[in-house]
């Protein structure tokens, strides 16, 4: 198969969909790769290192997305990528549909088959596309919201780990999942007094069991998170319901019981956010303030930490990338139902209930 690698052209992105070991793999089992030129040079992929790999290297994004077979990218496609789509072409890449309506409007009118990694699953019920970005994403909630708490970027002035008798900063996260539990582990490792809501006791109990008493776990209830907002000096949003947009735990009203200068990390916003005041940010201009609170809502966190992120996810998606090559879509998501979890729109129509819901279209089964 023609696998096609284009430069990520959302701002400050700058991860790829393929390392270049990935793409040796690939022309080892005798795929052709295009990679556009420059694709992984603001990570230290050259292209020479392509080159070297195997893959063909082309000037331009219209080169890739005109002749490859199967499209693998990392962030949503943007209008103009979406417009050089086609029926019979699959595209593999973060989607994040529910709350993007644009997008899926314009991935239906391309006839593409559209495969999310956020929605791929695996046996033990995970998703083990998105569990990459989102352990890196929770291990930097706590470090950008550390810095958004500085004064001069607009915050209280709190120092997270507190220090020699002063009391340690207080950090709530709701959501224990992958985020939650990474954003617990570097927030303790730090020295903050930290709280995780979840409504899975399961979940609780496994936090509670690998972390002791060093780490509170609570049942989240509206009145549990209400009353923990006037203690919080962080809060984290790491809610997720697969293939939906976020739910709305914190309003705009309730920004009044949380202090000024203190911070919220909105790591849900590529599905909508979690907090009513959240709307999309970049690493450009990352913050804003409503009511005294600071908001950090970056999309694509992960991009940020560019290099590590790539490493981390290409490591999770080449097996699928070498299944969808070798056996093409259609069998590869016979043979893998977790596989065909991820397809999201195929054809013109919307394959995937719950963005289907989240979107009001009509759902249509594979």
């Amino acid at each position: 198969m023609l696998i096609g690698v284009p430069a990520e052209i959302k701002i400050h992105e700058y991860r790829v969909g393929m390392s270049p070991a990935g793409v040796r793999e690939a022309v080892g089992q005798g795929h052709r790769v295009l990679v556009q030129a420059g694709a992984g040079a603001g990570i230290g992929f050259d292209d020479a290192a392509y080159r070297a790999a195997g893959a063909e290297i082309v000037a331009g994004a219209e080169a890739v997305f005109a002749q490859a077979e199967l499209i693998v990218k990392v962030k949503e496609p943007q209008p103009a990528e979406c417009r050089r789509l086609r029926p019979g072409q699959v595209l593999f890449t973060y989607l994040h549909l529910a709350p993007d309506p644009e997008q899926a409007e314009l991935l239906l009118e391309s006839g593409v088959t559209a495969i999310a990694y956020e929605t791929v699953t695996d046996p033990w019920g995970g998703l083990p596309l998105l569990a990459p970005m989102s352990e890196i994403a929770g291990r930097m909630a706590i470090q950008v919201g550390a810095a958004g708490l500085e004064k001069a970027r607009g915050g209280a002035g709190v120092l997270l780990s507190g220090a020699p008798g002063v009391e340690p900063a207080r950090v709530v996260i709701l959501g224990g999942g992958v985020v939650g539990a990474n954003a617990a582990r570097v927030a303790l490792g730090i020295g903050a007094e930290v709280v995780v809501l979840d409504r899975s006791m399961r979940r609780l109990t496994e936090l509670d069991t690998l972390y002791g008493p060093r780490l509170r776990t609570l049942f989240a209830t509206a009145e549990a998170i209400e009353q923990h907002l006037p203690t919080a000096d962080l809060i984290v949003g790491a809610v997720l319901v697969p293939g939906a947009a976020a739910p709305k735990l914190i309003r705009r009203d309730q920004l009044a019981r949380i202090r000024p200068g203190r911070v919220l990390v909105d790591v849900a916003i590529d599905q909508g956010g979690c907090f009513e005041t959240s709307r999309p940010t970049t690493h450009a201009e990352p913050t804003f303030v409503v009511d005294g609170v600071v908001h950090y809502c970056v999309a694509n966190m992960p991009g940020a930490v560019a290099r590590t992120s790539t490493l981390a996810l290409t490591n999770a998606t080449l097996p699928y990338v070498l299944a969808l090559a070798g056996a093409g879509w259609q069998e590869a998501a016979r043979r893998d139902p977790h596989l065909a979890a991820g397809i999201n729109i195929h054809a013109g129509a919307v394959a995937h209930q719950a963005v289907a819901e989240a979107l009001g279209k009509p759902y249509q089964p594979l």
